[in-house]
């Protein structure tokens, strides 16, 4: 649907470079503050690409239905039957979805999380493997334009149970799984947006649970032109792995409840072994509540209470004190196994709320807030609402790339005359507060744009624009207003293409914007 266009970019990037700063991802950062944004941990979530949904896959995925549940019958409350304990704010969706990755991933950027670390399952055609391929590519696509990194854990029981069922035969696994290194190394592994620690791109095992040999690493990373730190669960696999990362430790599980001193124990005992390595992975956690036994699977790993969150922060905290470089979050969204930080109508922003605050202390750069937290699902729910109106859609792709520039305060201005509020209204839910040259749309534009803007009280205003000289070419607006907000349409048929400045003017008030005009 979206999104940021190209000539756009290198003409801010123009503008940008007299400011004598560095740009990264649309906005201005200094030497000082690039080393705030570097030396500290790199918060990844572990995120899990496996729901469908009948409005974009066209059925049902067995993540949300475990071949038990039925997402077609709805409770009193309007909830569907899902796989879980746990019922995602926007409700069940689908791993596809555009919009609603566009949610996921500004939530990520506005919580202050890095990236992804994607749980994968590698490409062959059986079960459900090629299609949760496509979902994480398409999930990569939208890391890439919220300037966020990408890393793989992959999960070689894919080899155990194409061999089991006669998919592969043993002889052809070695083979089969350079293939997949293969694979990766073209697809991710040298994009700019994979996550790289001392220039080795970062790759994680959920196991092994195949390849259980050193030597089967190094032979299936031999085909690779470098090779990745590569890091297993709970236990390094010396010596093709750097280290190892911490998961849940369901297995210490007595009744079926883990409890917090097992928990403790587990974690001082890892990281005891992670100070001996040059890179650490640690991992935070919210709790483990898994819906198996329910769905009738025969079995469940457990219970970890999530205390009210204190879980998550407690673990938080102890990968920060040993001094993680990576702090894997755990999980984005595995609501099978109900271990979940984005909003759930349980907990709703509760997780990302504690990640905000951490960041915000390791990252003096970091200036987002818990009402920023609330802007994605208001793009997502105009999304869905105006599915098929492309006036406002292009409005909703200048809202996205408002947040990837920090301009949180326009992003807000531009959905609140999205919500229903009308051009010049003055009843009291529809006054603006403060004078606002909101946006214009579209941006670039080759014949005219529409100029949104607000204004909080009867005033003198002028709208006027100026060439990339700073000089005057025409004034749209110059005459008293009520309060409410407004729209303006430029048609520059007689202007040349270029870069152009709008200027808002009131009382004590003056803002700029650039706009492209490309014939």
């Amino acid at each position: 649907m979206f999104r940021r266009l190209f000539f756009f970019s290198m003409i801010t990037l123009l503008f940008l470079h007299v400011l004598g700063g560095k740009v990264l991802f649309g906005s201005v950062i200094n030497e000082s503050e690039k080393a705030a944004q570097t030396n500290r941990p790199l918060l990844m979530a572990h995120y899990m690409p496996w729901y469908q949904t009948p409005s974009v896959s066209g059925y049902w995925g067995w993540h949300w239905t475990m071949n038990h549940f039925n997402p077609d019958d709805v409770d009193e409350n309007g909830q569907r039957d899902i796989a879980s304990h746990y019922y995602p704010m926007i409700g069940p969706y689908d791993s596809q979805d555009e919009d609603v990755l566009e949610y996921q991933v500004l939530l990520m950027r506005l919580s202050g999380i890095d990236g992804v670390i994607v749980d994968w399952y590698g490409t062959e055609d059986f079960r459900d493997y090629a299609v949760l391929n496509e979902s994480t590519e398409k999930l990569f696509s939208y890391i890439n334009k919220a300037g966020l990194k990408f890393s793989i854990c992959y999960e070689d029981q894919t080899i155990k149970h194409m061999v089991e069922n006669d998919h592969l035969s043993p002889g052809e696994a070695l083979s089969h799984g350079k293939q997949v290194m293969q694979y990766m190394e073209k697809s991710w592994l040298t994009d700019e947006s994979y996550l790289n620690l001392d220039e080795r791109p970062v790759l994680l095992n959920f196991g092994p649970q195949y390849f259980k040999a050193s030597s089967n690493w190094e032979s299936l990373f031999s085909v690779l032109e470098t090779n990745p730190l590569f890091f297993t669960l709970d236990h390094r696999l010396q010596p093709a792995a750097a280290g190892a990362f911490p998961w849940p430790p369901m297995w210490a599980t007595v009744d079926g409840v883990l409890s917090d001193d097992r928990l403790d124990d587990y974690l001082n005992n890892f990281y005891q072994k992670a100070h001996a390595w040059d890179i650490i992975i640690g991992s935070a956690f919210p709790g483990f509540h898994d819906i198996y036994k329910q769905a009738g699977l025969g079995f469940s790993h457990g219970y970890l209470d999530a205390n009210q969150g204190s879980t998550f922060e407690s673990t938080l905290h102890t990968a920060l004190d040993h001094n993680s470089d990576i702090i894997q979050l755990v999980t984005w969204n595995d609501y099978g196994e109900g271990t979940i930080i984005e909003p759930t109508v349980e907990f709703e922003y509760r997780y990302l709320e504690m990640v905000q605050k951490i960041r915000g202390q390791i990252d003096s750069t970091f200036s987002f807030d818990k009402s920023d937290l609330r802007l994605p699902q208001r793009i997502l729910d105009l999304r869905r609402e105006h599915e098929n109106e492309t006036d406002v859609n292009e409005q909703l792709d200048n809202v996205f790339q408002n947040i990837l520039d920090n301009n949180t305060k326009s992003a807000k201005g531009i959905l609140d005359s999205l919500s229903g509020n009308t051009p010049g209204n003055t009843g009291k839910n529809n006054t603006p507060e403060e004078y606002s040259l909101v946006w214009n749309a579209p941006n670039p534009f080759n014949l005219s744009t529409k100029i949104y803007y607000q204004v909080p009280k009867t005033a003198h205003v002028q709208l006027s624009l100026f060439n990339c000289m700073g000089q005057h070419i025409k004034t749209l607006i110059d005459q008293h207003l009520p309060p409410g907000q407004y729209k303006t349409i430029w048609n520059a048929k007689h202007h040349t293409s270029g870069v152009y400045l709008i200027r808002l003017s009131g009382p004590d008030f003056s803002s700029y914007r650039k706009c492209l005009l490309i014939k």
